[in-house]
């Protein structure tokens, strides 16, 4: 059984910083590209940020560009993601999800598994 599993996420105050982790267990993810998206109430999912299978290329949506650092750890099958001078809005469940394919994607059609979430929680 594959699994994705994120952890770190909780409450935080505006300008502050958490570390997302995602495990993957079930079957190595090494040559997948991963990503993470977020989720907030009455809103679509969103793409955040991915990275290639290597660790290599990176891409990230414009909003978080310079504030948010996703890598990986292929040794260890965990996707991270280190989030900088968080902002209240961008409170959100966070996903983490790894591609069919071995590039970074922003697509979310492209992700064929996710995990269950975590909450993050950005207090003003």
């Amino acid at each position: 059984q594959v699994l994705l599993v994120e952890s770190g996420g909780g409450l935080v105050q505006a300008g502050g910083s958490l570390r997302l982790s995602c495990a993957a267990s079930g079957r190595t993810f090494s040559y997948n590209a991963m990503g993470w998206f977020r989720q907030a109430p009455g809103k679509e999912r969103e793409f955040v940020a991915t990275i290639n299978w290597s660790g290599s290329s990176t891409g990230y949506t414009d909003s978080v560009k310079g504030r948010f650092t996703i890598s990986r750890d292929n040794a260890k099958n965990t996707l991270y993601l280190q989030m900088n001078s968080l902002k209240p809005e961008e409170t959100a469940v966070y996903y983490c999800a790894a591609s069919a394919y071995s590039l970074g994607s922003r697509t979310r059609d492209e992700y064929a598994y996710w995990g269950q979430g975590t909450q993050v929680t950005v207090s003003s």
